[in-house]
């Protein structure tokens, strides 16, 4: 703990350096546009990869990155985003080898985290005769993380939450990306729903 406190020191006092207002602008509102609902994974920040600062995007991460109509953790987040922040994008972004989607797929049982991921275990079966048809298992864990985010665009979308945002004409996009380890780049899966 005493190396991540002094870390800090540093980063604020960098953050000072660089620019002397930093903290009293970053500290005065919060009015993102964008809303990021993703992974826990501790590889995959949201500010970091999308290229944004502070304040510029509410997260909110889970294992698997799921929008779990029963998780009111999520649908809390989601609904202050909307209703209060009236952010404009929306974005569920997963990620190629995640190692929640790897624990629904490889059949064994983790524990408490089985119950989580049991939407991604449905998932897996639904699609089961399309993954068996790709090449190896690398490709399809991929494209099960891929499906995981198209499915929660859809959950997300047909969320009484978005649907009165859309109702009552507020501007509002859901967008699904996949982020890749491998090169660091956002890929938009093209299921962007918006009313």
């Amino acid at each position: 703990m005493e190396e991540l406190l002094k870390r800090n020191v540093e980063w604020a006092a960098e953050r000072k350096r660089a620019d002397p207002e930093y903290f009293r602008n970053l500290s005065r509102l919060q009015a993102p546009e964008y809303m990021w609902i993703g992974c826990s994974d501790s590889r995959v920040a949201a500010n970091v990869i999308a290229g944004l600062q502070p304040g510029e995007v509410f997260v909110h991460r889970n294992v698997g990155n799921l929008v779990n109509p029963g998780d009111l953790n999520c649908l809390s987040v989601v609904q202050f985003a909307v209703d209060v922040l009236k952010v404009k994008h929306i974005i569920v972004c997963g990620h190629h080898r995640c190692g929640g989607v790897q624990a629904a797929l490889d059949g064994t049982r983790h524990g408490l985290i089985d119950y989580w991921l049991h939407p991604v275990r449905d998932l897996a079966e639904t699609h089961a005769s399309a993954l068996a048809k790709l090449h190896d298992h690398g490709a399809r864990w991929n494209r099960l993380c891929e499906l995981n985010v198209v499915e929660q665009v859809r959950q997300l979308g047909d969320s009484p939450i978005v649907r009165d945002a859309w109702a009552r004409g507020q501007t509002l996009a859901i967008h699904g990306l996949v982020y890749s380890l491998e090169d660091g780049l956002l890929r938009d899966l093209y299921v962007s729903r918006n009313g």
